[in-house]
């Protein structure tokens, strides 16, 4: 009511002015208090008059989206598709001038913004020097578990948990009693080497305890196992105690053994060790690197596919394939070896997304997302569940088909024996290939995809498989435009884009968040606008001196004439720049 009667109080002393006004009264002639009275009364309501900020109204139109979504059905999706284009944008969507709409269609071979983002894992100055061997705390023990990439994770997750405890570490033991079976240690796999030199300011690496500590020793070394994703105050709390007591301390089973958010200079070492100093043996190497020049000799672009489609992998999801009675008496004999592992429900775990995709069903994610059939495979695998029959569909619908195998079988022999030094070859063809894809979310996808992010978002694949799944089984009611489409709908945020995981969010390993820095992106936009617009006037030159006759003068004044029209005439052409 107050602000009402203010209101109309000011209305009514506005008018009277005007009467004044119309009437001859100046302001040399009229009251002054009157003149002061009316401008007094309308600046407290000026005063009260508050600007709405843009924030509250988007928080209003979100409140209300989502009561609308309760009756209405509306997916969460939705929401967050109107909170992304009314909140503040994203850098990645940045362009021309503004915002591009985030269903501008996908180059399937690169992300158009991967040339703004680097890998930097730069140790800060404050960060201090690693203690030596002599003052440190003790010395750490560490077994590794699982296969290659699952070993990768531990090793680098041990030099961060060594430098929590200012302890000197051992070079870590990899598992030899794994699924795998493969004796190889870490010298046969890593550069022993340059790992302990490239790390050498952060973590004091030996490749044994000295002779003379373990002679002095009254008990062997303390042996535990960590609970998983293990804080760094669970380290100082519950090991270093242990470790000041009896100087040398065995953690085993050591895989995911750190937690998930650490301080960020612990994050920017975990990525230097995982991507600088874990390199791989000279061997080992140069095959991978004769691999990728020979896939590169037949096509200057390749697809690097990652088929986790073994029989234990199919037996540890609980997944069906079709396969009758003998599948699921081979995978639940398989399934035996695990004891702890619940009953799950096929249908439900495919439901869920849980289930790796079929060969078939990668080709078929792969032509609807616009790959053509004369597309160069290279194929990384293991062991194939069905052997040829399964992999059949896949090569039908990519003839160009390849495996280390088929590129490298000569050279490949002293490797045979060793699981894990053929998945390191594997690894480095996918890591140089120039889209990698994978059927699962297992371990090396996880690892690999985490590397391409660092090394400049190169395109990264991830199946989207919870609503593929759907997509698959309804696939023969549908003709191939439709399904093609949906497939293209559903892979959106699964195609390895800069923005599809926030800051902080999902495994460290898969989204190196703190060590992916961005390049300025204005400078490039505002030279790519000039060079293109250069390049149009220059067009346009060309062609108005292509038309021009014999006639010198005529022509003259014909190119004066449109070269001066302002550069706003060649927009249109422009826009070819900044692709809707």
């Amino acid at each position: 009511m107050g602000v009402a009667k203010a209101w109309r109080f000011s209305l009514v002393s506005a008018n009277l002015a005007l009467l004044q006004q119309q009437n001859g009264c100046s302001s040399s002639n009229c009251n002054g208090n009157t003149k002061q009275f009316v401008l007094w009364r309308w600046r407290p309501y000026v005063l009260q008059r508050r600007k709405i900020s843009w924030s509250l109204i988007c928080g209003l139109m979100l409140f209300a989206l989502g009561l609308i979504s309760l009756f209405t059905g509306h997916v969460a999706s939705d929401l967050e598709w109107y909170s992304q284009r009314l909140g503040k944008p994203n850098f990645y969507s940045k362009l021309k001038d503004g915002i591009v709409r985030r269903n501008a269609p996908i180059d399937i071979w690169k992300s158009k913004y991967s040339k703004y983002y680097y890998g930097c894992s730069e140790r800060s100055k404050k960060f201090r020097h690693a203690k030596s061997e002599r003052s440190s705390n003790g010395y750490l023990l560490i077994a590794a578990s699982g296969g290659l990439n699952q070993q990768r994770t531990g090793i680098t997750d041990a030099v961060v948990v060594a430098r929590i405890l200012n302890a000197t570490l051992v070079v870590p033991e990899l598992d030899h009693h794994s699924y795998w079976k493969d004796d190889s240690d870490f010298a046969n796999i890593f550069d022993v080497d340059y790992f302990t030199s490239s790390l050498a300011k952060d973590v004091t690496i030996v490749k044994r305890v000295p002779d003379k500590v373990m002679r002095s020793m009254e008990k062997p070394p303390y042996t535990m196992r960590v609970p998983r994703k293990s804080t760094p105050e669970y380290y100082l709390d519950q090991v270093l105690p242990i470790l000041l007591r009896r100087r040398v301390v065995q953690l085993t089973k050591f895989d995911y053994r750190l937690a998930n958010d650490l301080d960020e200079e612990l994050q920017k070492m975990r990525c230097r060790v995982n991507y600088q100093a874990l390199r791989f043996t000279k061997p080992i190497r140069e095959l991978g690197q004769k691999v990728v020049m020979r896939m590169r000799k037949m096509e200057k672009r390749f697809i690097a596919v990652h088929l986790r489609f073994e029989p234990d992998m199919l037996a540890f999801s609980g997944c069906y394939y079709g396969g009758g009675d003998k599948e699921r008496y081979e995978l639940g004999e398989i399934r035996k070896r695990w004891t702890t592992l619940p009953d799950l429900s096929p249908d439900g775990e495919r439901k869920r997304g849980k289930c790796p995709l079929t060969p078939h069903e990668v080709g078929l994610m792969l032509r609807a997302l616009g790959f053509a059939n004369d597309t160069y495979l290279y194929v990384a695998s293991g062991e194939i569940y069905g052997g040829e029959d399964t992999l059949r569909p896949l090569r039908e619908l990519f003839p160009n088909f390849y495996t280390k195998e088929m590129l490298a079988s000569e050279e490949l022999k002293p490797f045979l024996p060793f699981s894990s030094r053929l998945a390191a070859i594997d690894y480095i063809v996918c890591d140089e290939s120039d889209v990698f894809v994978t059927n699962n979310n297992g371990n090396m996808a996880k690892i690999l995809a985490g590397r391409r992010r660092y090394m400049g978002h190169k395109r990264s694949i991830r199946p989207n498989a919870k609503r593929l799944s759907a997509l698959f089984m309804a696939r023969d009611q549908m003709d191939w435009e439709t399904f093609a489409r949906k497939v293209k709908s559903c892979q959106r945020g699964f195609m390895g884009e800069p923005d599809e995981m926030k800051p902080g969010r999902g495994e460290f390993h898969e989204y190196p968040y703190s060590c992916i820095c961005e390049r300025p992106m204005a400078d490039d936009i505002n030279n790519d606008r000039d060079r293109h617009i250069d390049k149009a006037s220059k067009n346009l030159i060309a062609k108005v001196q292509s038309k021009d006759g014999g006639n010198q003068g005529e022509n003259r004044s014909k190119k004066k004439s449109v070269v001066e029209k302002p550069i706003t005439s060649v927009d249109n052409e422009g826009d070819e720049l900044f692709p809707d």
